[in-house]
């Protein structure tokens, strides 16, 4: 054990932050971080987007459903999937790239390059004592927060992350046991897993109890079968695909 696997075990969600503003040198520090995470094949196509005025922050946080920590907190970084530089630098070398930009392939490179930088930069920013929360609901309005944003083709904004100084302690969520997602070898049987599961919704139909006084008693199993019972976003494919983004 040491300093960096503390943090990333203590992580949890910050919803409620201090009216204190993160320092231009600590900004930096977080995009470089992020900007140091593995890249598929160099191909590098995450973009960040910072938002420092306070009614852009304000419009996003009514945009991702009225939540009020998009707008109060100390940054907020946007995190998109960028092939406009690489249809720019083809462009320069007269290539054609377009086939390969609006490949599945291509979406997953870019989504999985936006998750890893966005890791390393909430590792880095909990290790200095900030909090983060990602922030997917603004994926609810894409069009309004990429035209917000002045993304152009190629570029889509997939999550944000909100970084302050935690003005709260929330508890530490139990995860999923160790064998529901490390399996060795083989994918587990079905019996294996809802075995599992059975233990686990105890186990969290119990924190929930404990942590809102009773006023919650679902535990993972039923948050999240209710959760997934009818399909969110579904006008996504069609403006994904309208962005030049996963046509093939």
């Amino acid at each position: 054990m040491n300093q960096v696997i503390e943090t990333i075990l203590s992580h949890r969600s910050i919803r409620k932050f201090k009216d204190k503003p993160l320092s231009e040198d600590i900004v930096t520090t977080l995009v470089k971080c992020a900007q140091s995470a593995s890249t598929s094949s160099y191909q590098q196509v995450c973009t960040i987007i910072g938002i420092e005025d306070r009614e852009k922050k304000e419009k996003l946080a009514e945009l991702a459903g009225n939540q009020s920590y998009v707008a109060d907190n100390g940054y907020f970084f946007v995190f998109c999937i960028d092939y406009n530089r690489h249809k720019i630098a083809a462009e320069m070398k007269e290539t054609e790239i377009k086939e390969t930009i609006e490949s599945t392939e291509a979406f997953i490179v870019g989504s999985v390059d936006a998750a890893l930088a966005a890791q390393n930069l909430s590792v880095a920013a909990e290790s200095l004592g900030l909090g983060i929360v990602y922030i997917g609901g603004i994926r609810n309005s894409l069009k309004e927060v990429s035209d917000l944003l002045g993304c152009p083709e190629h570029v889509l904004p997939l999550f944000g992350v909100a970084v302050g100084y935690p003005d709260a302690e929330p508890g530490k969520k139990p995860r999923l046991p160790l064998p529901a997602v490390f399996h060795k070898d083989s994918y587990q049987s079905k019996e294996e897993t809802k075995n599992l599961l059975t233990k686990y919704e105890k186990e969290t139909s119990e924190y929930y109890t404990e942590r809102t006084d009773g006023k919650r008693t679902e535990g993972w199993v039923t948050q999240i079968t209710a959760s997934m019972a009818t399909p969110k976003r579904t006008y996504m494919n069609d403006f994904v695909q309208s962005k030049g983004l996963n046509r093939l």
